[in-house]
């Protein structure tokens, strides 16, 4: 059985950087990830690329030859990807053992995630090649300043969470660039009557309803929860890898050390 992570979120928020980071942890664990670039606009990369979409389709070559711009010729490299899993990406996996840990590192064109099926279908074909699969959702914990931001980035999650139908685990990133952590403190694991009431402070009355029907869903799907990430600290890197871990079931034996987050924290805890 192989273990897969699925790296997404809107562009700007730090997915390749998070694999990079990963990489280089895990590095220095002595334990064995490959790293997965498929963005066909990616130029440089920080990790060893182990499978590359561009060896397959790049996104110039796309917009050159079938006058395309960004957004469209994108979705067109994702589609042509997702008429060759059974050729390209077969043989790409067959270069790896039955319990290698392959890393994801997806494009932020955030409808691909949210209602294109594409990355869908790229999932199902995994967990048909008999991988475990856990999806990983990025937001720029500097969004979150205020709770119309953090409900919008908890529907987007949730979006995607519904879309591709696999374990999933929010991640707020670039928690080193926040110099107040208290205020993002808040929304780690708010209380959905506390968003509420500050959701109907900042918005006109008439949105009343439409506020509570917001949150009851946020509630309802459990996903008023983010795991903060502080690429200065392994220990924070250790913490949301061993989430990820225990959702793909990798390691399942190992004891897992669990560290509660300190907002205060300048340092690393270990």
């Amino acid at each position: 059985m192989g273990y897969a992570q699925f790296v997404i979120g809107p562009a700007g928020s730090g997915k390749s950087t998070y694999c990079s980071s990963l990489y280089q942890h895990c590095e220095t664990l002595g334990r064995s990830i490959h790293i997965v670039n498929l963005d066909p606009a990616a130029e440089n990369f920080d990790y060893p690329v182990a499978m590359d979409i561009r060896e397959l389709i790049s996104l110039d070559d796309v917009m050159e030859e079938l006058g395309l711009g960004p957004n469209g010729g994108l979705i067109y490299c994702m589609e042509h990807l997702e008429d060759n899993l059974d050729d390209w990406l077969n043989e790409e996996l067959d270069n790896y053992l039955d319990d290698d840990y392959l890393v994801f590192d997806c494009p932020g064109q955030i409808e691909l995630f949210s209602h294109v099926p594409v990355l869908r279908n790229f999932v199902e074909h995994l967990k048909r090649k008999n991988f475990n699969v856990c999806a990983v959702y990025l937001l720029d914990s500097q969004f979150i300043t205020d709770v119309t931001k953090y409900v919008s980035g908890c529907m987007a999650s949730l979006s995607a969470m519904v879309q591709l139908e696999v374990p999933h685990i929010n991640i707020l990133s670039k928690m080193d660039l926040v110099t107040n952590k208290r205020d993002v403190k808040n929304y780690l694991d708010p209380e959905p009557h506390h968003l509420l009431s500050e959701l109907n402070e900042r918005m006109a009355p008439r949105f009343k309803k439409l506020n509570k029907s917001l949150i009851e869903l946020v509630d309802e799907y459990s996903m008023v929860s983010f795991i903060p990430l502080d690429l200065r600290k392994e220990s924070s890197i250790q913490y949301v890898l061993a989430q990820i871990d225990n959702c793909i079931q990798y390691g399942e034996d190992a004891d897992v050390k669990i560290r509660d987050f300190d907002p205060d924290g300048d340092g690393d805890n270990e």
